[in-house]
């Protein structure tokens, strides 16, 4: 018929009727194996990547903080083991703007064991020989009792004075204060610089700020590092109820699915609820409080977030946010309550094949540990390439010189001809970097870490899908259930997967990498340019970012069918997803009513694990319940550990339920491709349970929308019964 042939013209053959077909082949060849031996080559050269940036980098350059030598403040097994802080001769020199563009203060830096704590200037401290010998500690090695002072100030062995000061991320920073009003340091508004003139306590604080802006991203960090210390346990005892609760989630579905489905759609409605409950109840207790009324766009960008829930506008954002949801939800609830009983048959079969594959729910921490693995390579990779510069010395000095700013060498800078010439300069260790071949391509090997970061931990990911596809479709084309299935489907499918498709594995993850690190690229671009853009430039890179989001979203489903596909029939990755996609394209009507909405119930479960996790974690650590007062820990940022709960506990129930949704999807195109090759006559008979034939067909015939779905299958029928009568 002209008709038919112009529709299977656009959407591919239908699959014929094969009695020899039983599920999986098991005679396949290798596919993509140009890909497979390209993807070897880049895990060699990633390997590579990581021993040259092992043998070259110094983590040590991120923990300890450097003096003008370039050597590290309280490493151990060092000269400077007890000496574990950073003491500024002069920290008001940190005031120049200079240090915002080189990160370094133009003063001498060294090592010492604790901070002053007491003002002292040299010529006080030379007249007392107790104080002079308290006053040494923090100058350089060779002042003697016989050195006169101008002998150490011309040769810059001292500071000029000392300042109460606090140790700060390991640095020494003069101890400010405020008493009325007025600026203090150790209670004094004045102090002696060491000319004999006073000064007032306010000029240090250019220069503190300055010198902590430096350090101010590294302090947050090393905060959120010590809460993990304090309450590393007890994140991992809320990542564990996670994991026992999205088990529990997943054992029940196995007995109770429509139940269950209904009982999560419930629980998600009544959590979002509270949650919007919870947003008010916080939003007006602030009403009374002063400066709570401040915007968020006044209060600005704040390194401790705990502010930011002392404002009402922060409360009332997230009540809106949640309400929205809970409406969108709801509405979506109503208007597909049809689909959704059908979706809740598809689940009820994905449970009984999970039931017969129960090691598949296993499978998830094998994908986990290989995930870490690779996080782990690339963040150890990247930190030893960021810290395989080598330590850059420059001259500093206080009056005009034409060498400033250049390149020194401190071991003979006193006999250099640069010191003659700017007698008052100095050679101080400026920052890491290198000249090298190396140090030149440096920024190129972090690109290519991050690229394979994206390869690998894709190809790991495709290599579940593929593998979990392979054993819930030995499942499906199984007549008699289990005997007619493998013995272990999920490692028959695995071995498989990476004997026979590695290439396609990889194929489909390159793909997949490449629109990565575009979208890393492009918010790159916007970061870097953010101050140069126009409107224009904004509504283009918005476009852009937009567009790739798209397209990297239509690449993981076209994926994540091809790979079914390979798993059931062995072809390489552009014959599976050729298939794959003309398969959904002839079953379009179904794909929107019942994977969609699967996906959507499934998506629910998760939500409803995180929330129950999620306000659990919150009531623990910010001490809201009395019963728990005592028992949490104290920290500096409470949110860091929720927020890891919150995110370790939708990827643990991600995994969990992730074994679902490719066990539906899987079942899904199974089903399809069952409907064309078969008739449910006893010579051509259904692979479907009779339970999900019944229910899909009743609720077919119920639903008009699926009647294209009926026709496009009565068509198929047609065609097939004609060929065999021709034959």
């Amino acid at each position: 018929m002209p008709e038919d042939e112009e529709y299977f013209g656009k959407n591919g053959e239908p699959r014929k009727y094969d009695p020899t077909f039983k599920g999986p082949i098991q005679s396949r060849s290798c596919t993509d194996i140009v890909c497979c031996i390209f993807f070897i080559i880049a895990i060699l050269g990633y390997i590579a990547v990581g021993i040259l940036a092992w043998s070259q980098g110094d983590p040590r350059k991120v923990i300890y903080p450097t003096d003008s030598r370039g050597q590290f403040c309280g490493q151990a097994g060092t000269p400077l083991e007890k000496k574990s802080f950073l003491f500024y001769f002069n920290i008001m020199k940190c005031a120049s703007p200079m240090v915002l563009l080189e990160f370094q203060c133009p003063t001498t830096q060294m090592c010492v064991e604790k901070c002053p704590e007491k003002f002292l200037t040299l010529v006080k401290a030379y007249t007392n020989s107790k104080d002079f010998d308290y006053y040494k500690q923090f100058c350089k090695e060779g002042v003697t009792d016989k050195m006169g002072i101008p002998d150490i100030v011309s040769m810059g062995l001292c500071p000029a004075m000392l300042i109460p000061s606090k140790p700060f991320t390991r640095r020494c920073f003069p101890a400010l204060g405020q008493k009325g009003g007025v600026i203090t340091v150790g209670n004094n508004s004045h102090f002696d610089d060491g000319s004999g003139t006073f000064r007032d306590a306010k000029d240090l604080m250019d220069g503190v700020k300055n010198a902590t802006v430096v350090i101010e991203a590294r302090q947050v960090v090393m905060k959120i590092f010590e809460d993990y210390t304090q309450s590393w346990y007890w994140i991992l005892l809320g990542l564990v109820i996670a994991m026992l609760t999205s088990l529990l989630f997943i054992v029940l579905l196995r007995f109770l699915a429509g139940i269950m489905v209904w009982i999560m759609v419930a629980l998600v409605i009544v959590v979002l609820g509270y949650g919007i409950f919870h947003c008010y109840m916080e939003y007006a207790a602030l009403k009374e409080e002063p400066g709570a009324d401040v915007t968020l766009q006044d209060l600005g960008f704040q390194t401790d977030l705990t502010i930011y829930l002392q404002v009402r506008q922060t409360w009332l954002a997230f009540m809106i946010i949640l309400a929205i949801v809970e409406v969108i939800i709801i509405l979506l609830l109503i208007f597909l309550r049809k689909r959704i009983l059908i979706a809740v048959a598809l689940i009820k079969e994905a449970s009984r094949a999970i039931g017969h594959v129960m090691s598949s729910l296993f499978y998830p921490l094998f994908t986990f540990v290989l995930l870490a693995m690779v996080i782990a390579y690339w963040a150890v990779t990247a930190v030893f390439l960021s810290t395989s510069n080598e330590p850059i010395y420059k001259v500093f000095n206080d009056s005009v010189c034409e060498h400033s700013r250049k390149t020194c060498d401190p071991a003979n800078y006193s006999t250099d001809p640069m010191k003659y010439q700017c007698p008052d300069s100095e050679c101080l260790f400026a920052f890491y970097g290198g000249e090298t071949v190396y140090h030149k391509y440096l920024i190129g090997l972090q690109f290519y870490n991050v690229f394979l970061f994206f390869w690998c931990a894709n190809f790991v990911t495709a290599l579940g899908q593929m593998t979990l596809a392979g054993a819930f479709a030995s499942y499906y084309w199984a007549f008699v259930k289990p005997d007619d299935m493998p013995a272990f489907p999920v490692f028959s499918s695995l071995g498989r997967s990476l004997r026979y498709h590695t290439g396609t594995l990889a194929f489909g993850s390159l793909i997949l990498s490449i629109i990565q690190i575009i979208r890393v690229l492009l918010e790159y671009l916007d970061h870097k340019l953010k101050d140069a853009h126009n409107k224009f430039t904004k509504f283009l890179m918005c476009c852009l970012k937009c567009c790739f989001w798209c397209l990297e979203k239509c690449i993981k489903f076209l994926n994540r069918n091809a790979y079914i596909m390979v798993a059931i029939y062995g072809k390489n990755f552009c014959t599976a997803a050729k298939d794959a996609f003309f398969l959904l394209m002839r079953n379009m009507i179904r794909v929107a009513v019942l994977d969609k909405v699967t996906d959507f119930l499934l998506f629910l479960g998760k939500l409803l694990i995180v929330g129950l996790v999620g306000v659990f974690a919150f009531f623990f650590f910010s001490g809201r319940v009395k019963a728990f007062e005592n028992t949490a820990p104290h920290l500096h940022y409470y949110w860091v550990p929720i927020l890891t709960v919150v995110v370790g506990s939708y990827l643990i129930a991600h995994g969990f339920f992730s074994v679902y949704a490719m066990c539906v999807d899987t079942l899904f195109l199974c089903f399809c491709e069952d409907l064309e090759r078969n008739d449910g006559s006893p010579a051509r008979p259904y692979y479907m349970s009779s339970t999900l034939h019944e229910i899909l067909w009743k609720k077919e015939a119920e639903d008009p929308s699926s009647s294209s779905a009926q026709e496009q299958d009565d068509k198929v029928k047609q065609q097939l019964a004609q060929e065999e009568e021709a034959a």
